[in-house]
């Protein structure tokens, strides 16, 4: 019993020894608990969304402050025209517009009816659909409130229009997100368990120390997943093209080019987690926790980003994952060129540049 209470002493001691282990038993949990708690919502808040306000009357600017002082929506911007509307949403900041007729007030009075339109980005179908039934809660109320006043009861017609996707499909949402998924999984946890596992054997540092560069060794390793995922990407767009009608609006070459360097971004991050990894099982915990994770509910995939805290708003923007959801939605949905997602593809660039930049740093460590 006192061996065998001895040997129950030891291995603690090697759990508390070794604080990868110990991260992956507490940490895990309590990123999950997290992750699940905060980021995963089907409610809106603090959405982003635009005026276009024909009448400028008392009763428009009543509906409007409404709104403001709404905690499920923040008016970014008031434009003045309906040709703005396209503009706006390709820019991906905002998610929907409210379009107040002409003589709004007037209309209501003399009429007891005016129209409201209730314009929305349906590139993402549930959001579109949440924000609709929001918007018109809020003006159910205000005319709830109104008739109690007033003995006559006016009436104002919602009119719900979903640009992009005008059926709702929840395919146009998923293709981009699958697609995603899968090129990062493929080019980032591959690339870490692959290199991590010549590490193991032993045979990284001789091929590191062979005639070849290590730039040629690394490139050598990473050349067949950059393959494979330009083939999954190909096989995943064409799938989604010709079985569930998903449109593509923009240019292909564009999509490709965007394709290629969120694959090369993805296969330098697989290469930084491989220098900080002694194994494959270390490699595969921290793709696992560090990316199949945060793909899925950070990069606002299935979860909408701006109804999470703010601290996970903050962390998604470290997420490659994000950035090429939004390039590959507004290219296919919306049919946008490069001005329009210049900064997310800038973003990708530098994600790049740094994970490269911390692999080969962590290389030299390693063979010095």
């Amino acid at each position: 019993m006192k061996r065998f209470l001895g040997f129950i002493k030891k291995e603690f001691y090697h759990i508390f020894r070794d604080k990868r282990s110990l991260f992956i038993l507490f940490g895990m949990p309590i990123a999950q608990i997290l992750l699940f708690g905060f980021a995963i919502t089907n409610e809106i808040n603090n959405v982003e969304i635009a005026i276009l306000d024909y009448s400028k009357d008392t009763e428009t600017q009543k509906i409007i402050q409404k709104i403001k002082a709404s905690p499920y929506f923040h008016v970014a911007n008031e434009i003045a025209i309906e040709k703005a509307i396209e503009s706006e949403f390709k820019k991906g900041k905002i998610k929907a517009v409210l379009l107040f007729e002409k003589d709004f007030a007037k209309k209501l009075q003399t009429e007891m009816k005016a129209t409201v339109q209730v314009i929305t980005d349906a590139t993402e179908p549930n959001i579109a659909n949440t924000i609709a039934n929001y918007t018109q809660s809020i003006f159910q109320n205000h005319q709830s409130q109104k008739s109690t006043v007033q003995k006559n009861t006016t009436g104002v017609v919602i009119q719900s229009r979903m640009l992009y996707n005008p059926e709702l499909k929840s395919v146009f949402n998923f293709v981009p997100g699958v697609m995603t998924v899968i090129l990062m999984l493929v080019s980032a946890m591959m690339t870490s368990i692959s290199i991590t596992r010549e590490k193991e054997l032993g045979t990284m540092e001789i091929l590191l120390v062979s005639p070849l560069k290590p730039f040629q060794v690394i490139l050598g390793k990473v050349f067949p997943y950059i393959f494979l995922s330009v083939i999954n990407a190909i096989v995943i767009v064409s799938m989604g093209y010709f079985i569930f009608g998903m449109p593509i609006q923009g240019s292909i070459l564009l999509l490709a080019v965007e394709s290629i360097l969120f694959i090369i971004t993805a296969l330098s991050l697989g290469i930084f987690i491989s220098t900080i990894s002694n194994s494959q099982q270390t490699a595969m915990m921290i793709s696992l926790m560090g990316l199949m994770l945060p793909v899925i509910i950070l990069s606002g995939f299935i979860f909408p980003i701006a109804s999470m805290p703010l601290p996970m708003q903050v962390i998604s923007n470290t997420i490659p994952a994000k950035w090429f959801i939004i390039i590959v939605k507004s290219i296919m949905l919306k049919g946008v060129g490069l001005e329009y997602i210049l900064k997310e593809t800038l973003i990708l660039v530098g994600m790049t540049i740094l994970f490269i930049g911390l692999s080969i740093k962590n290389y030299k460590t390693r063979l010095e």
